[in-house]
């Protein structure tokens, strides 16, 4: 039987102490006084030292039976008051009772696997289960829940019974076409069906990226020239001084990350270093992995000055002629164009850089970190 602080080490008003193991009913029999718990039912009751007889909190007390449990054993559950001194008491009483131990890292886990093999879970519901409780976003909740209650189980159900209707329709064939007279065309319908299953199961894999950047995040790197404000448009983004800020070309020399929350979608963002040639070898290091994080990540936001396409000539003027420059290499997502220091523009040279920029091949967002116009807008964009 093993127990554990299921609330996590916490400062908290309340605090949960599962134990699960088939001398789960001792414990609320010599810490509780309870004889017979009715199942599934609230209790109040004294916490008692089982050796001692020293009052330790007086808590809520749930038992759940196997099977009808979390873990598929016996079960109860002990909420206690969050502080220290209480939460470490009833540990400790608990870790002097006999045949009862902590649980190991992961051990719980492994229990809800053992759940799966009694048919309580299927691992892709224990999955969902594990996403649940890492998530940090609304969109991480959603698909973790969604997983967790069954969807993708019931797809992976639905392609075996498809698959199961095929093998039998081809093991009639062969057994019984020529007594039956079965039709040939039962193979040609089971073989249509089969590649049509083989088409959404690799479709269904290739799709898995999307699982993976909703669970890690999706990696944005901000990248652009020396001074053009993408240290301060990381910090407008997290809300914080995440990175230092200096008019002196050069400052941002290593890549620096922030995990942010945009519209409920995990993201990581990095600030990285402005792209130019520099004598300097730090510098030129910090260059070479900005390059290496922009090709790498997910999407890129390529910062610019406005001014600088503003007073540019003819085709140099143009966002692709700026990337030409800049030597940025293209990303999984994609690059979205941030044309930054709009409040150094006058609203007519404002106009007319918009029109100039209209109907281009990249999505363009105008912002000003200074005042933060714009800031909303890319992250709607985002």
């Amino acid at each position: 039987t093993i127990y554990a602080l299921s609330s996590g080490a916490v400062r908290s008003a309340l605090a949960t102490i599962r134990v699960s193991g088939p001398n789960t009913a001792s414990v609320l029999r010599r810490m509780a006084r309870i004889k017979r718990a009715a199942p599934r039912k609230a209790l109040l009751r004294r916490l008692i030292h089982p050796e001692s007889g020293v009052h330790l909190d007086t808590a809520i007390v749930i038992w759940f039976p196997s099977p009808r449990s979390y873990t598929g054993e016996d079960c109860c559950e002990l909420h206690v008051h969050g502080g220290a001194a209480v939460v470490n008491g009833v540990l400790k009483a608990l870790s002097e009772m006999e045949d009862l131990r902590q649980a190991q890292p992961g051990e719980f886990t492994q229990r809800q696997v053992s759940a799966f093999l009694n048919g309580k879970m299927d691992l892709a519901e224990v999955e969902g289960l594990a996403d649940l409780l890492q998530a940090e976003t609304e969109a991480q909740r959603m698909q973790a829940l969604a997983q967790m209650e069954g969807d993708l189980s019931k797809l992976y159900r639905g392609w075996m019974d498809n698959l199961k209707k095929c093998l039998a329709n081809i093991e009639a064939f062969i057994d019984f076409s020529e007594d039956q007279g079965i039709d040939e065309a039962i193979l040609g319908s089971a073989a249509a069906q089969a590649k049509r299953l083989a088409k959404e199961i690799q479709d269904h894999l290739s799709d898995g990226r999307r699982g993976e950047r909703l669970r890690g995040g999706v990696k944005v790197a901000i990248v652009g020239r020396t001074n053009v404000g993408k240290s301060s448009l990381f910090n407008a983004l997290c809300r914080r001084d995440a990175a230092i800020v200096s008019p002196i070309a050069g400052t941002t020399r290593d890549v620096v990350e922030s995990p942010l929350d945009i519209g409920g979608y995990p993201a990581v963002f990095c600030d990285t270093a402005g792209l130019r040639t520099s004598e300097d070898p730090v510098e030129t290091e910090g260059v070479l992995r900005a390059r290496r994080w922009a090709s790498a990540a997910d999407l890129a936001l390529v910062v610019a000055d406005c001014r600088e396409l503003l007073c540019a000539d003819g085709a140099d003027s143009s966002v692709e002629a700026h990337l030409d420059q800049l030597g940025v290499e293209p990303c999984p997502g994609g690059l979205l164009f941030v044309l930054n220091k709009t409040d150094l523009l006058s609203q007519e040279d404002r106009a007319l850089l918009r029109e100039r920029l209209a109907g281009g091949e990249h999505d363009c967002v105008f912002t000003s970190c200074a005042t933060h116009e714009g800031i909303a807008d890319l992250v709607a964009r985002l």
